[in-house]
């Protein structure tokens, strides 16, 4: 069965690949269950104009389609780099059990890709975050949550 490094360099080969089609940036995923790869992508953000296409969630995105599920229990998210804080969010929201990266998010920041900030604003209070966030309750706005957790058959997720 092939091992961390082959799954690696397949994200790196997806990463190299999306660059020189100047996609997007220098990035490469692969989802892996049970020692296959069930899921590939890279960075899209150009060619999609897409701020979300990264490459780690495309390749979940891919692997959900492919196996017809929202969620990758047992599954293996190899990344070219480590995963900036919104494709950590959505390995957790699959449910991916393990990352595994090649290169560390300081190599990405010194060729412009520094995702510090990010991390640093995920820390902080609403009042305190660069971009104003305002909980403004109106009345009945909670019905809409308890109709859905209401709702015979519905699909927990």
């Amino acid at each position: 069965m092939p091992d961390d490094d082959f799954f690696l360099a397949r994200a790196l080969e997806l990463a190299a690949a999306g660059s020189r089609s100047q996609q997007g940036g220098p990035f490469g995923a692969v989802v892996v269950i049970g020692g296959r790869i069930v899921g590939e992508g890279w960075n899209r953000v150009v060619a999609s104009k897409d701020p979300t296409a990264h490459a780690e969630v495309g390749a979940i995105r891919a692997a959900c389609i492919a196996l017809d599920r929202f969620h990758l229990a047992g599954a293996t998210l190899y990344a070219s780099s480590e995963p900036c804080p919104m494709c950590l969010a959505a390995a957790y929201w699959a449910r991916i059990e393990r990352i595994v990266y090649a290169n560390p998010r300081s190599a990405a920041a010194a060729i412009g890709f520094c995702d510090d900030e990010l991390y640093g604003e995920l820390c902080r209070s609403d009042r305190e975050r660069k971009i104003p966030i305002e909980h403004r309750p109106l009345p009945g706005a909670d019905a809409v949550l308890r109709d859905w957790a209401a709702t015979p058959g519905r699909v927990d997720y």
